[in-house]
């Protein structure tokens, strides 16, 4: 007979008192207490599901929570599938402990530190496979590894239902690197009121419980925010920790925290309408709202890689359970990640300027999470001939950045030559300051220029673990506006030269995101395990192509000298000049368009007072430019000086 915490269902159903004779759809589920028993039998077995004393595998969740083939429970309104455990089945979540690459790090870490094997794969399945690690752990075990794990159903179930509606609400964010409070009464906790409990103790033994922490972001912190100790290039511990990801604290260090929005507001979509939540169980009325388990982030990459080989990892989901939530991550990815805004400021002594605005909308830092995801900016003038003046951020072949310093590429608050190029992401360093790529010797940060979210302060109590590192700390335009801290963007000035060109041009602008750039793999693949073979031979079949998560682009832009100007016009005149702010127009007026004012950076200034013979500058002394955009499509660059 099954078990559930040491006594048998019959003995569940006997304290309730009474066994349901349901009806479901005009159909009676069962008729009596061994109907109910073959039903739960016949169901654990159909799903694969497995069971302890502790916690139970997905399988256990799916007959109730997965596609109502009765059409009734799990739909929106307009009649799609929500339903939990189909959402979540096709997720980097759901397939944490099948995942390749995950698996091929491992065995690289454990290959340069064979010492340590146990203890990194025990800390590593903690969060990959959390139902295993801790159900192993509470069985007494020690250490919990990855073959361990391959032969575990509970491990295998990657980051499952239990895995996080089991999490108790005490020590909710105050724990990191995969330390877990779980209620191991045989709880299940979810954020709707007065569950109906029967139904679910009946069928799986759970007892479904209300409880406002698995909404909050707490619930997120244990996993998303991953401390190391550091090791030397022979293995010996440095005594320094390293924070190889915190997501979770760089969501403290936003005003997304102090607004109460929180992880699941963002990755677990909801639904403001009436959503009946399980199958098979009568009477159930609609809940709301209804958040849809969708649980997507930005992987692209290594979603569609495990779809194509879905088979041969072991993953159930499905062709089309795979492309549901790789359209949801790219929508994540290009309509929830940044904003980004192209803006042409003038020509001066034959140097065109451009600003490239990126304003973060995510949570948290932009990429973040593992350290080699990383985003860069691509950065295009082309003539009117189609000939190409400037390209910062062009790919080779295999989608590498070309002429990329080695070993990686500096910050910049201005870029003025091709091969320099703006990538936002993390560089960890060994104890001798080398790029590394080996998690356990990472020691310092020798760059982390990414995005930080709106609201991110340097005076944070959890800065520490959110560090802004190298050239990034110096640029007034980084998480700064107004010279106000905390605005979660960048500003980006290109000074293109134009080399005597005068006349319009196209620009383009693009940010690009990468999961698995090539130049992070490098190190990886320079060394062979079954594991890094086995995930090589599916990157190579792969293009690691990047996606577009911004553009925006400026068509016909006047650039160059002044000499196509009408000579009529030569004689506008600006006065006074030296001037304390105010300057006064005379001459052609009437075929002015707009002036705008520039600084020696290219940085534009504001204006008062505008019309068509007057304005004011408001800016500190110094030397200025007027871009004076006339009528006919041309323009006029004219020194102004405020005293």
């Amino acid at each position: 007979m099954l078990k559930f915490t040491g006594v048998s269902l019959a003995i569940v159903v006997s304290v309730i008192g009474f066994s349901f004779l349901p009806m479901y759809n005009g159909v009676e589920a069962y008729h009596n207490q061994e109907d109910e028993m073959q039903f739960l039998a016949d169901m654990i077995s159909a799903h694969q599901a497995d069971t302890t004393n502790f916690f139970a595998t997905s399988g256990l969740c799916e007959n109730c929570h997965s596609t109502d083939q009765n059409g009734i429970a799990m739909l929106d309104a307009n009649g799609n599938d929500v339903s939990m455990y189909t959402k979540w089945q096709a997720t980097m979540m759901a397939n944490s402990a099948k995942d390749p690459f995950w698996r091929a790090k491992v065995s690289h870490e454990t290959l340069v530190n064979p010492t340590h094997a146990e203890e990194l794969e025990t800390k590593c399945t903690s969060c990959h496979a959390p139902l295993g690690h801790y159900k192993a752990k509470l069985l007494g075990a020690e250490h919990y590894s990855i073959s361990e794990m391959v032969n575990d159903t509970f491990g295998l179930d990657g980051v499952s239902c239990g895995a996080c509606h089991h999490i108790d609400d005490e020590n909710l964010g105050d724990q990191f690197s995969g330390e877990i409070t779980y209620d191991t009464s045989r709880i299940a906790y979810g954020p709707h009121l007065f569950p109906f409990e029967q139904s679910m103790l009946n069928f799986v033994g759970f007892l479904p419980r209300y409880s406002p922490h698995v909404l909050d972001a707490g619930m997120c912190a244990s996993c998303h925010t991953l401390v190391t100790e550091s090791v030397d290039l022979d293995g010996n511990p440095t005594g320094k920790s390293f924070v190889e990801q915190a997501t979770y604290h760089e969501w403290l260090n936003s005003r997304y925290n102090t607004e109460d929005v929180s992880c699941q507001a963002c990755h677990m979509p909801v639904l403001e309408e009436s959503v009946i939540i399980a199958a098979n169980a009568p009477n159930l009325s609609g809940r709301k709202p209804y958040g849809v388990h969708e649980l997507v982030g930005a992987n692209t990459f290594m979603l569609e890689l495990m779809k194509e080989h879905r088979d041969t990892l072991g993953i159930t989901a499905t062709a089309e359970n795979y492309d549901s939530t790789i359209a949801a991550t790219y929508k994540i990815l290009q309509q929830q990640s940044i904003e980004s805004e192209l803006e042409y400021l003038s020509t001066i002594d034959d140097t065109a300027y451009f600003k490239v605005s990126i304003q973060n909308l995510a949570g948290h830092k932009f990429p973040s999470g593992y350290p080699s995801r990383r985003a860069f900016v691509e950065f295009q003038v082309i003539d009117q001939n189609d000939d190409t003046i400037f390209h910062s951020g062009k790919l080779d072949s295999d989608y590498a950045v070309m002429n990329q310093d080695d070993p990686f590429e500096p910050h910049y608050d201005e870029i003025t030559a091709d091969d320099q190029v703006q990538i936002y992401e993390l560089v960890t360093g060994d104890v001798n300051g080398d790029f590394s790529t080996v998690l356990e010797r990472a020691y310092s940060g020798l760059k982390d220029n990414r995005l930080v979210p709106q609201g991110f302060s340097k005076s944070h109590m959890v800065y520490d673990t959110t560090l802004i590192v190298g050239a990034a700390n110096e640029d007034p335009n980084f998480n700064i506006r107004d010279g106000v801290e905390g605005s979660g963007g960048d500003e980006l000035i290109y000074k293109i030269g134009l080399n005597n060109y005068s006349g319009t041009v196209t620009v383009i602008s693009k940010v690009h995101y990468q999961s698995l750039p090539p130049h992070w793999m490098q190190e990886m693949f320079e060394e062979s395990t079954p594991e890094i073979d086995f995930f090589k031979g599916m990157y190579d079949d792969r293009d690691p192509k990047p996606v577009l998560v911004g553009s925006d682009s400026l068509l016909g832009v006047f650039v160059g000298t002044t000499s196509t100007i009408d000579q009529g016009l030569e004689n506008l005149q600006f006065f006074p000049n030296p001037t304390s702010g105010m300057v006064n127009i005379t001459g052609e007026v009437s075929q002015i368009a707009n002036i705008r004012i520039f600084n020696q950076l290219g940085i534009e200034v504001s204006l008062d007072n505008l019309d068509e013979k007057q304005f004011t500058i408001n800016a500190a002394p110094g030397l200025y430019y007027a871009r004076v955009q006339l009528k006919d499509g041309s323009s006029i660059i004219e020194t102004l000086i405020v005293q």
